[in-house]
């Protein structure tokens, strides 16, 4: 099981490890969004920092309906207890956990502030 917590924003947030080719790491807070059907979004600074390898370019559609081309690159996380690689699209937010990730999982969320953000996969 993944847990999180809702943030002073009222998101809901859970910690993530990257682990980039090197080995090295980085802990992040990442939102989740169920509005985002990706894997996970990282600023550029995140991306450089753990020098992620580019895979490509996606395109995507924003909420407001304007559709947008996205960096792709590739990162290996911790996701509940085992490592995953996953893309990663390169933006300008918060980090935020996608949709892609969670498929297949069930997510709970106590909606206020110190609330749990639980993800688990169903029993």
């Amino acid at each position: 099981m993944i847990h999180g917590v809702v943030n002073q924003s009222c998101e809901a947030t859970i910690p993530l490890v990257i682990i980039n080719e090197k080995k090295q790491t980085k802990l992040i807070d990442a939102v989740i969004d169920t509005g985002y059907t990706g894997y996970l979004s990282l600023p550029n600074e995140i991306i450089e920092a753990l020098d992620l390898p580019w895979t490509g370019v996606d395109r995507g559609t924003l909420g407001d309906g304007s559709e947008v081309t996205f960096e792709v690159y590739a990162a290996t996380i911790i996701w509940d207890g085992q490592y995953r690689t996953i893309p990663v699209n390169e933006a300008e937010t918060d980090p935020l956990v996608g949709m892609s990730l969670l498929y297949g999982y069930d997510l709970r969320i106590r909606a206020v502030e110190g609330g749990k953000v639980e993800i688990e996969l169903p029993e």
